[in-house]
């Protein structure tokens, strides 16, 4: 699947793409308790989303990774499409 193909609500994704760029992480409240986030975007050749890493999935990868997301589900947020890597999901850097 391509990234430009993504839209609100798709789950179980698989795409491979190139990791553009990473926030340094940030700490949250969530309702589960504390917990590390970081924004990620990731590119391949029809576009970019935005990619939410969570606890240990920051540490997995760094700019410049290609990763292969599998299990990976979209939502918008603030109006712009997100794409995330759930319990099931998997980010496999290549």
């Amino acid at each position: 699947m391509k990234i430009s193909d993504l839209k609100t609500g798709d789950n179980d994704v698989s795409i491979t793409g190139e990791i553009a760029e990473i926030s340094e992480p940030r700490s949250v409240q969530t309702k589960y308790g504390a917990n590390t986030v970081a924004a990620a975007v990731v590119k391949d050749d029809s576009g970019s989303i935005k990619l939410t890493l969570w606890g240990r999935q920051i540490s997995l990868v760094k700019q410049g990774d290609t990763v292969e997301i599998s299990g990976g589900y979209v939502k918008e947020w603030n109006g712009e499409l997100q794409l995330g890597v759930g319990k099931t999901g998997e980010i496999k850097v290549l």
